[in-house]
């Protein structure tokens, strides 16, 4: 195949992931900012932050680990990393959905599901024109949180305050994988760009 075209499809993929995640990451503000709201206080106060709960919703790398350990990953390590992690998170938020009372508020995170859904199909496109093999995505027992209500249609009982500090922090990761994920696109799209220049000088 012409190495320009497969320049231009590793490009375009980069570039439509790279946009998406900035897309999510945009619209988790507003989102957050309703949701802390809906939790009233302290969670809505500005500097209030609870301790990072030990919880299966939970149970994926975080985000906080540090830059340079995270920049000596190879690329697909680093997207495989993303993969894993936003397939929990997508789980989490289809439960915090569920388990909000709020309509305008559970439409608001499932339409957003729907979007982290379409990232998770986009890495994975990202990776194969990488040359990447894509893989599995968390294991289904990773993926499996407590239902809160005592049944699939009925509403969801009052939030306890450890439920309420568990929807905090999973939005809080997702926040934060977001803008590593993003920075990590443009760094993607970066070398790429110089990978590009480089094979230039020699055809």
């Amino acid at each position: 195949m012409d190495p320009s075209h497969n320049l231009a499809s590793e490009r375009s993929s980069i570039e439509s992931t790279y946009e998406l995640t900035k897309y999510l990451e945009y619209q988790l503000k507003e989102i957050k900012d309703v949701y802390l709201t809906y939790l009233g206080p302290p969670f809505n106060e500005k500097d209030f932050s609870p301790p990072r709960p030990n919880s299966t919703a939970l149970t994926l790398p975080s985000a906080a680990t540090r830059l340079e350990l995270w920049h000596g990953l190879e690329n697909q390590a680093r997207l495989a990393q993303n993969q894993r992690a936003y397939s929990i998170l997508l789980a989490a938020v289809r439960e915090l959905a569920r388990s909000t009372l709020c309509p305008s508020l559970k439409t608001s995170l499932l339409h957003f599901c729907t979007g982290l859904d379409g990232l998770l199909g986009s890495i994975s496109a990202l990776m194969n024109s990488l040359g990447y093999s894509s893989p599995a995505q968390a294991a289904a027992g990773e993926l499996q949180f407590p239902q809160r209500g005592t049944g699939s249609n009925r509403p969801a009982p009052l939030m306890s305050q450890s439920l309420k500090v568990e929807g905090f922090w999973i939005l809080r990761e997702l926040q934060s994988w977001l803008w590593r994920s993003a920075k990590d696109f443009n760094r993607l799209k970066k070398r790429l760009r110089a990978s590009s220049l480089t094979r230039h000088r020699y055809y």
